[in-house]
Formats: structure tokens, C-alpha cells, sequence
């Protein structure tokens, strides 16, 4: 038996994002058709559209390593995915089922995230220029994403979503102080 060596895991773990990619295009969709505030639906759609791109994109990585494109069960986004149906069914259509939906889909980009660093930082090291260099394109896209999920979480629906750990103040108001909706007056 031969020694693996950092080929062997760059090309493993390339087999694993690829499967993961075509896995978040189709949970992707799927959170698209679920989201209720318009904003998301958008998000959801725009990056299913981008991470279609994206499996495009790992496909030159293979060619690029001289490598079929191959793609290998990732039993992290089986997981990740799986737990999205889960709250799905039961979130779904509810008052939570936007904030639910977005936890998921940064359960994801996080991964994916985690993911196109390591296999940069190891096309790096390898010297496979051409691939790092589109790996780095998908990893800023998934940043990209992760913060506009953010934004849309502390969105303004967000400030106006009920604060059930408020504590009424002496006159019937909140204790807590709303959140200023200028950046200037902070």
C-alpha cells in the first residue's frame, strides 16, 4: 500500500465539495420555493444560480489536476441538507420558517466556506495555480453570500420581529432600545 500524500487529499476532498456544491444547488431551489420574505427568495434563487456556476468552476479544477470530475458522498452536506428538511417540515409556512431557513443555509456556507479555504490553501501548496485561483473566486462568492444571509437576518424585518425577552419598563414600554435605523446617528 502506497503513502497518501496532499494530492490524495486535495483530490478526495475536491470529490466531496463536488458532490456538496450540486447538493446546495438543489436545497438552494428548494429553500428558494420555501422563503416567504421576497428579499430571501431572491437571495436563495441568485446563489442557486451562482452555485450552478460553481460546480462548473470545480469541474476546470479537476481538468486543471488533470483529473476526471468525480464526485464522492459528503456525509457532512447529507447532514446539513437532511437537517434542512427536517426544519423545513417543521418551520415551514411558519412565523420562524424565514430565520430557520437562513440558520440553514449558513450551516452551509460555512461549511462550504471551511471547505474552498482548505482546498485553496492546499492548491496553494501544491502548486496548482489555475486551481487555486478558481477556488479562490468560489470561496469570496460564498463570503459574499454568507454576509448578505447575515444582512438579511438583522434586516429591518428582523428589528421589528417581537422581542420576547423584553421586559416591560415602568410606563408599559420595553426596557430594551430599538435599534437605530441611521448608521449616522450612531
Amino acid at each position: 500500500m502506497s503513502e497518501k500524500t496532499l494530492t490524495d487529499a486535495f483530490y478526495e476532498t475536491l470529490k466531496d465539495v463536488y458532490y456538496a456544491e450540486k447538493q446546495s444547488v438543489k436545497a438552494l431551489k428548494k429553500s428558494a420555493k420555501a422563503a416567504q420574505a421576497p428579499e430571501l427568495k431572491q437571495a436563495f434563487t441568485k446563489h442557486a444560480e451562482e452555485s450552478a456556476v460553481q460546480v462548473e468552476r470545480l469541474v476546470q479544477v479537476f481538468e486543471a489536476i488533470n483529473k476526471s470530475p468525480r464526485a464522492k458522498t459528503c456525509e457532512a452536506m447529507a447532514g446539513l441538507t437532511a437537517e434542512m428538511e427536517e426544519d423545513l417540515g417543521d418551520f415551514g409556512g411558519t412565523e420562524a420558517g424565514d430565520d430557520v431557513l437562513i440558520g440553514c443555509a449558513q450551516a452551509i456556507e460555512h461549511y462550504e466556506i471551511a471547505r474552498y479555504g482548505l482546498l485553496k490553501s492546499w492548491a496553494s501548496k501544491l502548486g496548482y495555480s489555475e486551481a487555486e485561483a478558481l477556488l479562490a473566486e468560489t470561496l469570496e462568492e460564498e463570503k459574499k453570500t454568507d454576509a448578505l444571509l447575515t444582512q438579511i437576518a438583522e434586516g429591518p424585518a428582523a428589528e421589528m420581529a417581537v422581542d420576547e425577552d423584553a421586559t416591560p419598563g415602568d410606563d408599559g414600554t420595553s426596557s430594551k432600545t430599538p435599534k437605530s435605523k441611521s448608521k449616522a446617528s450612531a
